[in-house]
């Protein structure tokens, strides 16, 4: 049975009772931010990032850490050419299943393996996507309590049962709004099709007016909005956001 009917309902639910996720970004902005589950993989990857090349777009990349141990100069190239890179745990084990010292290793062994291919301080790796989007309130807890920041999604196109590639693109482009946060996988399960989808997408969405933005963005994004709503009105004397332009995992991020 497809379950792709069922997560945008999924999402109005849960988005609400866990807003410490990032779920989405800001509605009044036309922007979306194009994310991918469970690589690198030697082909399926190497061939997305032809498409995000060729359309510099920036993207986000949640990674298992045997995957990057795997393919490290894949991980490497997808670093340098500015994309934004997140955990996904190292090897796909869902979250609430693991005890918290589990749950703190799958994480710190894939930050390892992150860091030694891109050479990068493991803590500045800071976003999670629990696998398959599973996650309880003590999950949220811990990652908090480790200074991860939890990321999910908004527009879910089911596409790791390899409905076709016209299914997929349909599936997104009947969901998609300002801000959505659109999950798609370029490892295993999934990334067969991951390059055509993008190609297919990625020109669609540009004509509709949407700006691709990183994962990062939007946190940033997010924090701008709560500094004006606190702010009240008030005249603002330093910028929140000092810098931009480049959109990958940096110290003190």
């Amino acid at each position: 049975m497809q379950l792709a009917p069922f997560y945008p309902l999924l999402y109005r639910v849960l988005h609400p009772l866990f807003p410490t996720c990032l779920w989405a970004g800001d509605q009044n902005i036309p922007m979306v931010a194009l994310t991918f589950d469970d690589g690198p993989h030697p082909e399926y990857t190497v061939q997305l990032l032809k498409i995000l090349d060729h359309y510099q777009i920036p993207a986000s990349f949640f990674w298992l850490g045997a995957c990057v141990q795997r393919s490290p100069a894949i991980a490497q190239a997808i670093y340098q050419q500015g994309h934004w890179i997140g955990l996904h745990g190292y090897d796909h084990r869902s979250f609430p299943l693991l005890s918290p010292r589990e749950l703190q290793q799958t994480l710190w062994q894939t930050q390892i393996a992150i860091a030694t291919a891109c050479d990068l301080p493991p803590k500045a790796i800071r976003d999670v996507r629990p696998p398959n989007g599973l996650f309880t309130p003590q999950t949220l807890k811990l990652l908090h309590q480790w200074d991860y920041r939890p990321v999910m999604w908004s527009v879910v196109p089911e596409d790791w049962t390899t409905p076709g590639i016209a299914t997929v693109v349909t599936r997104i482009l009947q969901q998609v709004t300002n801000g959505s946060v659109i999950v798609l996988h370029d490892g295993r399960c999934g990334g067969t099709d991951v390059a055509a989808i993008a190609a297919q997408l990625i020109p669609r969405l540009l004509e509709q007016g949407f700006r691709f933005v990183t994962i990062d963005q939007l946190w940033q994004q997010r924090s701008l909005d709560t500094y004006f709503n606190f702010s009240q009105g008030d005249e603002i004397s330093q910028p929140l956001i000092t810098s931009t332009g480049d959109s990958r995992a940096t110290p003190g991020d």
